[in-house]
């Protein structure tokens, strides 16, 4: 029995000396190997950039498009209530969705901001 506690004693020893080691190799190295971005996330993170300047590009002419068409639904809907209501919601839904969009933008350059 005290065999075997020994030898559990022993394991458990080897099990921290090893981590122990593993974590002053990997953060001894850590600086050197993984010093800057390789070259498929820069590639990956000025795609992305690009991605989001095309959709806040696009999102002006869609919010102004959705707007004249809530705008046009609610001047011929010839006092049907329903439409009225539809057009209403389209104008706000469409404004809430572009200033969302834009709120984002600022959030997310803010943040790239403080981190570079």
């Amino acid at each position: 029995m005290i065999k075997l506690i020994i030898k559990l004693k022993q394991k458990k020893f080897f099990i921290i000396y090893f981590f122990i080691l593993f974590i002053i190799i990997y953060f001894s190295f850590s600086n050197v190997s993984y010093g800057a971005y390789p070259g498929l996330i820069s590639t990956i993170m000025n795609a992305f950039e690009k991605i989001k300047s095309w959709l806040v590009k696009l999102s002006t002419p869609a919010a102004a498009v959705a707007v004249g068409t809530g705008i046009f639904m609610k001047k011929f809907s010839f006092g049907d209530e329903e439409k009225i209501r539809t057009g209403k919601n389209i104008i706000r839904g469409s404004l809430f969705s572009y200033a969302f969009i834009l709120l984002l933008d600022l959030i997310l350059s803010a943040i790239q901001g403080l981190l570079g």
